[in-house]
């Protein structure tokens, strides 16, 4: 059996939504210190509808298919459904990931959820911490 499955390699060899999106109205950037991952995302919102995302990450082949596969998943969605998100989701969307690759997901996950935090602080709207990620902790380090 494959390490990888070919949704992962697709994503990998061929991500989608690639580099910095200029005047984003959120972004979000997030790192793994174990692995030296770090995954930035841009989001662009007009009426609670992600409109457009992409992703700049530094990391292995499972972090630029995870970021890959998150900024499809969003695109479209409304910024609660983007809240929803979890690693999970990517990683069955994916086809699965190596057990020792699964932090890549939530480094997704994360990077999601500190893109929305962003846009809602530079817009003023309230919102629940406990939602988000701090950002001292370093989160994406737990295996799930």
């Amino acid at each position: 059996m494959a390490l990888y499955s070919d949704i992962v390699m697709d994503h990998f060899t061929n991500p989608r939504n690639v580099g910095e999106l200029q005047n984003a109205d959120g972004v979000g950037q997030v790192g793994n210190a174990k692995c030296g991952d770090i995954m930035k995302m841009y989001l662009k919102i007009e009426n609670d509808i992600i409109t457009d995302v992409s992703f700049e990450t530094f990391g292995c082949g499972s972090a630029i298919a995870s970021s890959s596969m998150a900024t499809e998943m969003i695109r479209g969605k409304t910024v609660k459904e983007a809240l929803a998100l979890t690693n999970k989701d990517v990683v069955a969307a994916l086809g699965g990931l190596p057990k020792h690759k699964l932090h890549c997901s939530v480094l997704a996950e994360e990077a999601v959820r500190t893109a929305v935090k962003d846009y809602y602080d530079r817009n003023g709207i309230a919102y629940d911490p406990a939602e988000f990620p701090a950002e001292e902790e370093g989160e994406a380090c737990r295996m799930v």
